[in-house]
């Protein structure tokens, strides 16, 4: 008896998904990047956490019969600054600094800007058109300048940056999740949670935050870079931690009147502060593709 008599058909080979060269290239280089990016990371956060065991200076020591020693000199494998401080203790110790800068800086702008933008993207209204305005006004200055005349008002210090730096910083945060939130508060689940009479802080929470949350993790990445760099810039300008507490851009700055005589004091930091830039922004990079991809 003929398979035709019984309704079924030739068999259909199933085909499975295969990658091509061109996708196995893209996704060994997105590996690649973030293996790099949290090797780097690691290391640098490795530095932070064994600070004490890697020099057996304090970083606020001064030995004046020991200034200006170049690197790798006995004793001293990155040299001296002018009052004969060990380089190398003092980058070790300011990288807990400025990490911290960079992770404190970027939690509250992070958590307060995402609420946000999900509260005015689902809502919309009267409080959607007034936050975006304020956004607006606020995007039309550089964000380094608003944060330099913020530090102007409340004065130096770390507290006073972190400050002016999370009433600036989360506007990134709102933009991206209002813009996720706007392209899936009418997707089904919504609306099947809203028929059912889930409340509207339950609906954004529960059904909208775990939906749109990603990519504003993935700007976290480079919001670190970000808030890093303007500590270091609000250092170097005297507006930062003050001294002789060990922070990468107030070395630059202590350097720079000895660039020619003792290069070391701000190459080095400024390597450093390198390092954990790109670090971050591969991580960044490579969740960014992946995700993408």
């Amino acid at each position: 008896m003929s398979e035709k008599a019984f309704g079924v058909g030739p068999a259909v080979p199933v085909s499975l998904p295969q990658f091509t060269p061109i996708a196995r290239s893209r996704r060994f280089h997105v590996e690649r990047t973030l293996a790099v990016g949290l090797s780097l990371l690691g290391i640098v956060v490795l530095v932070a956490i064994a600070a004490p065991l890697l020099t057996p200076y304090d970083p606020l020591e001064q030995r004046f019969t020991e200034a200006f020693l170049p690197p790798f000199s006995p004793g001293h494998i990155l040299g001296t600054d002018n009052f004969g401080r060990d380089i190398w203790s003092r980058i070790a110790f300011s990288t807990r600094l400025d990490l911290q800068i960079g992770l404190l800086s970027v939690s509250f702008p992070f958590i307060f800007g995402s609420l946000v933008g999900i509260a005015t993207g689902y809502l919309g209204g009267k409080l959607d058109t007034l936050l975006m305005r304020v956004v607006d006004v606020l995007m039309a200055f550089p964000f380094l300048i608003l944060v330099i005349a913020i530090m102007s008002i409340l004065g130096p210090g770390l507290t006073n940056l972190y400050i002016a730096v999370g009433v600036v910083g989360w506007i990134p945060y709102a933009r991206i999740t209002r813009g996720e939130t706007l392209a899936t508060r009418h997707l089904e689940y919504v609306v099947a949670a809203r028929t059912i009479g889930c409340s509207s802080g339950r609906i954004m929470l529960r059904h909208i935050l775990p939906n749109v949350i990603a990519p504003a993790l993935i700007y976290v990445f480079t919001g670190m870079v970000l808030a890093i760099l303007t500590g270091a810039t609000l250092s170097f300008l005297g507006l930062g931690p003050q001294p002789p507490t060990p922070e990468w851009g107030a070395m630059i700055a202590e350097g720079r009147q000895y660039l020619l005589l003792a290069w070391w004091m701000t190459t080095l930091p400024g390597l450093a502060l390198l390092v954990v830039g790109v670090a971050l922004s591969l991580i960044g990079d490579g969740l960014a593709e992946r995700r993408g991809g």
